[in-house]
């Protein structure tokens, strides 16, 4: 008897784009909006365009390391912040 993973007609193709997050830039779209407005706002907001350019392209660059490393880190993390601590340690 053949394999169950050999069964013919029961293949679906699967890509990819389902199982991972929608990134703008290499990291995750809510962190590259937040990231950018910040920056605009230092950079435009507030005349500060020797901080904001900078800091918001080093920000950059850690989160694409980052979501690159682990695509899912950021989900994590977020799940991680938000979860109660139920025993004390």
């Amino acid at each position: 008897m053949a394999d169950s993973h050999d069964i013919p007609g029961y293949e679906v193709p699967f890509h990819n784009s389902l199982a991972e997050p929608m990134t703008f830039g290499g990291v995750p779209r809510s962190f590259a909006l937040i990231n950018f407005i910040m920056a605009a706002e230092l950079t435009l907001g507030l005349g500060v365009w020797w901080l904001g350019i900078p800091v918001g392209a080093a920000l950059h660059m850690v989160a694409y390391a980052l979501t690159k490393r682990d695509p899912h880190f950021f989900a994590t993390l977020n799940r991680h912040l938000r979860q109660k601590p139920y025993w004390d340690a």
